[in-house]
């Protein structure tokens, strides 16, 4: 009996009238079942069933073999094909959107880290029933409150959703404006009703006026005039509560926002009787927000794209911005019609997206224009207190006219961190502030002085207001902290703001005359306080303890922010971030310290032009051989940690490498692809590398490789759940033995046991199976493993055979499993620590330690001594993108790392000794003014004498 298929799911399109068009044709043969299709077309059920899935399009070869199974006409069907494939690439099928596309106008999908518009309505999704309780609730409610935390889409909500329903709503005429508080709230009301009258005020009937403010919470960051304030927000809804009043409002509030609300009698009444709380979006809201606006370009998200980024974004309230700019970012790095999980790994993952979008723009600028980033970034946000931070939009005038300023802010702008208005600049999304580390650095560093530049810019405000009357002017210490601030030149002022502070230093030196009398009658008081000697001798001793505490304290932190610094200065000045690291260790030896002082000692190679995404050592630990998207593989020479020497270059695939594995002589090497090719190299010579032999997989996208503990069987996998097991006893004639059925979508790992009985697979589907492979020509399933949130990525055996490790994303990243029996596998652990997928992981040669490498840009070491208990034990960092593959030299001494960022990455697993050998990697000793630049409030005393800079 044919089994039943499932519906076709999505909205219309070429891809879905072409699975029916297929599910038809088999229908019209008789409906065979899928595995008698199989045993015609010689393809799996899988792959078959696949192709009538509506999902994506099949190839071409298994389009036609499964016409050929039908009764086809293949002729027919070709054509068809290539009409269909040619619809699906086709850029420009929906009209051009924000901006125009790098890649000839096609309009985005996504709308990145900017908030949607109320152009943007026809790809707002996910939220439809939130608008309809929201427009429900304004038909009730004269005044109401949205709240929500930073990320949740608020103000999505209100120009996406609910204006363009407010605008298409039938029944009385309807005025809408929308406006955001700013500096000077009263101001943008008076504007918003300029042209408005209500009854009595005019004879004809106006209808209704709809008022929407946007983050509201403006009306505490930036609104610095409390009188102002409270008259806004009373103007704003008691008019909108008087029972002839023809005004509703809309409020959108920052949720950390609330507590400040509640401190005007107005808003509580408010949010007593009417909000609407915007929380996460369900999973199902999740997937509608991924998938449709891409449906509605004629463009198809990959399962496990969807799947991981669901995983990401379920119960993370701020995420929205995120996902969205990951998205935008994976749309660029497209593959053809399709957005695939490689592309949101290329782009950096989740956060690392946005991350990877500002270091790109960061990188772009000369030393000059990056201070300048520094300085506009900062004048940007409005530092919380009690509160997160939050944006602060700016006049144009503020940053300044020239012309290095203006390519700055334009290059922000194309990379849609910055939102330029006329004459006023913003950060387009908070979410930036959480998301990239080197601004979190800055404000970090500039805390104090962002907020002596916000008063004094407050204070010059304030002097212009009353008439630039002398006592408003600056004195004593607040001069003080402004003299200090524009002098050393942290920040540069407006003219306003230089005004101000040669006024204030001139009245000063005006009442000199008079600070001077005053100081001679304080002298006679000084015998007075010689009384108080005695008593600050009884408190010395509690002073000294009090000191000591204080000093700890303050080694923490700076040790702290020193290897914060050093991490972001690895790439750049890796000199100097060793002894950064290692003057932060000395001062606190945290594991966090000691964590950056490793990762800034690891040795960084540019391997290849694009990711590095596979590795493996030579059985004798002398070699290395690396793959990459760059269609390449490449040999080199290994010493311990030492830099890498290129040896050769394989070339011979015409896509993305995607594996590459020693057989256990070492004289053979095997690479894998993803145009379906599996060669066989001889590398006994690697600089006269050649080539043996091409295996003929049929599999189409090979994710994985693997070779028997004896080497003579070649497992290799990948899509349409197919996994291949070959005799390659000789690598010159290689003899396919049996296929391994059970996945149902694509599989990315595969691993043998160290006795070569059992062969473990992890795939797209979510699970690891395990397979008996003692006969290889018949292998037989023993187990299934589920526990993985979304796809399964990498998988290994520990060497006595006991433990599996399998990698994935979501919750349940890195888990360990007991194979004491592998027909009866059970759970051990799961691994937390990652925040993002894990697509790599490697047991140490003695077992004790378990490597894996994550799109969140680490590789993190832990002991599996127990299996069962794992521990933490270090964190390295480094890669500036997604870490992809991860490898132990066969004498454990060395972990090896590939990175999205085209590196090649070594770490000496010798913590301790690393450690003592140190300043071996320094250099040039550290000079006083990078000493003072960095730790400022510590004695010059260099961590290692190596010799001076000149």
């Amino acid at each position: 009996m044919a089994r039943k298929e499932r519906p076709l799911e999505g909205a219309d399109g070429p891809l879905l009238h072409f699975a029916r068009a297929l599910r038809r044709l088999r229908h019209e043969a008789g409906s065979p079942p899928y595995r008698d299709l199989s045993s015609r077309a010689h393809y799996s059920v899988a792959t078959l069933s696949g192709a009538a899935a509506g999902r994506r399009l099949p190839s071409l070869d298994v389009t036609l073999s499964y016409v050929r199974a039908c009764g086809g006409d293949a002729g027919e069907w070709e054509r068809r094909w290539h009409t269909v494939a040619a619809e699906l690439a086709h850029d420009g099928a929906e009209p051009p959107d924000r901006e125009p596309a790098a890649d000839g106008g096609q309009g985005l999908p996504y709308v990145g880290l900017a908030a949607f518009r109320s152009e943007d309505a026809g790809l707002f999704f996910g939220r439809e029933r939130l608008v309809e309780d929201l427009l429900a609730t304004l038909a009730r409610r004269r005044v109401l409150a949205v709240v929500g935390a930073s990320g949740a889409g608020k103000s999505s909500l209100l120009h996406a959703g609910l204006l363009p329903r407010l605008a298409g709503a039938a029944g009385p005429r309807r005025t809408v404006r929308v406006l955001t508080p700013g500096p000077h709230p009263a101001e943008r009301l008076a504007q918003a009703l300029a042209d408005w009258r209500e009854p009595p005020e005019t004879d004809a009937d106006p209808g209704e006026l709809v008022l929407v403010v946007d983050q509201f919470e403006e009306v505490f960051t930036v609104c610095t005039d409390p009188e102002e304030r409270t008259a806004f927000i009373a103007d704003l809804v008691d008019a909108a509560r008087r029972p002839d009043s023809r005004r509703r409002v809309v409020l959108g509030v920052r949720a950390d926002f609330y507590a400040h609300c509640t401190r005007h009698a107005p808003l509580v009444e408010v949010l007593r009787e009417a909000q609407i709380v915007v929380g996460p979006m369900t999973a199902a809201e999740l997937r509608r927000a991924v998938v449709e606006p891409a449906r509605q370009a004629g463009l198809t998200v990959e399962g496990a794209l969807q799947a991981t980024l669901v995983a990401h974004a379920h119960g993370q309230v701020g995420a929205l911005p995120l996902l969205s700019h990951a998205l935008l970012e994976t749309w660029r790095r497209r593959r053809g019609a399709a957005l695939t999980l490689d592309g949101f790994r290329a782009a950096g993952g989740f956060e690392g997206a946005l991350a990877q979008s500002a270091e790109t723009l960061y990188a772009s600028l000369s030393a000059h224009r990056q201070e300048l980033a520094r300085q506009i970034f900062g004048h940007l946000i409005a530092l919380g207190d009690g509160t997160e931070d939050t944006k602060r939009p700016v006049s144009r005038e503020e940053l300044g006219q020239d012309a290095d300023t203006a390519v700055v802010l334009a290059r922000a702008a194309a990379l849609r961190l910055l939102t330029l208005d006329q004459d006023r600049v913003e950060l387009t999304h908070e979410a930036l502030i959480r998301a990239w580390p080197r601004l979190r650095g800055w404000l970090t560093d500039d805390r104090e002085r962002l907020r002596v530049h916000r008063r004094l810019a407050d204070a010059a405000r304030a002097w212009e207001d009353v008439g630039r009357d002398a006592g408003a002017l600056y004195r004593g210490t607040r001069l003080a902290l402004a003299r200090e601030l524009l002098t050393t030149g942290a920040l540069t002022p407006t003219p306003k703001e230089r005004e101000f502070y040669e006024a204030s230093a001139a009245a000063e030196a005006a009442a000199g005359s008079v600070a001077r009398r005053r100081a001679r009658r304080l002298r006679t008081l000084v015998a007075l306080l010689a009384v108080l000697v005695v008593v600050a001798a009884v408190a010395t001793a509690n002073a000294v303890r009090a000191e000591d505490e204080v000093t700890r304290q303050r080694n923490d932190a700076v040790a702290q922010n020193l290897a914060d610094s050093a991490t972001d200065l690895t790439n750049t000045e890796p000199s100097l971030a060793v002894q950064l690291s290692l003057t932060a260790y000395h001062l606190s030896p945290t594991a966090r310290t000691r964590d950056s002082l490793v990762s800034t000692l690891m040795t960084s190679t540019t391997a290849h032009t694009k990711e590095v995404v596979a590795l493996a050592y030579r059985p004798d630990g002398q070699q290395l051989a690396t793959a990459s998207g760059d269609h390449n593989a490449r040999l080199w020479r290994m010493h311990g940690t030492d830099r890498p020497v290129a040896l050769a270059t394989l070339s011979g695939h015409g896509d993305d490498l995607r594996s590459v594995v020693y057989r256990p002589d070492g004289r053979t090497l095997a690479t894998a692809g993803a145009d379906g090719g599996v060669l066989l190299w001889d590398v006994a010579d690697p600089a006269r590398a050649t080539r043996l032999a091409e295996l003929d997989t049929r599999i189409g996208d090979v994710r994985a490789l693997a070779y028997s503990p004896d080497g003579r069987i070649l497992a290799a996998c990948g899509s349409g759940g197919a996994v291949r097991l070959w005799d390659v006893a000789d690598p010159a004639r290689p003899v396919e033995l049996a296929d391994i059925g059970g996945h149902r979508d694509a599989v990315r790992a595969v691993a043998f046991s160290p006795d070569g009985r059992t062969l473990a697979t992890g795939g797209e589907d979510a699970t690891v199976r395990l397979s008996d492979v003692a006969d290889p020509r018949r292998p037989a399933p023993l187990a299934v493993l589920e526990g993985h949130d979304v796809a399964v990525f990498s998988v290994a055996f520990s060497p006595d055979g006991r433990t599996l490790a399998s990698a994935s994303g979501g919750r349940t990243s890195v888990r360990l499993w007991d194979l004491a029996d592998p027909a009866h596998p059970a759970a051990l652990a799961t691994l937390s620590g990652h925040t993002d997928v894990v697509g790599s992981v490697a047991f140490s040669p003695d077992g004790r330690t378990l490597a894996s490498a994550s799109d969140d840009r680490t590789v993190r070491l832990w002991s599996v001594v127990r299996p069962a208990r794992p521990g933490r034990l270090t964190t390295l960092t480094g890669h500036i993108t997604a870490v992809g593959a991860v490898a132990f030299s066969p004498d454990g001494a060395v972990l090896a790392s590939g990175g999205f960022d085209a590196t090649l990455r070594l770490a000496g697993t010798d913590v301790d000794r690393a450690i003592a050998e140190a300043c071996r990697h320094a250099g040039e000793r550290i000079t006083r003014a990078q000493w003072t630049a960095h730790m400022p409030y510590l004695a010059y005393a260099p961590p290692c004498t190596g010799r001076d800079a000149p």
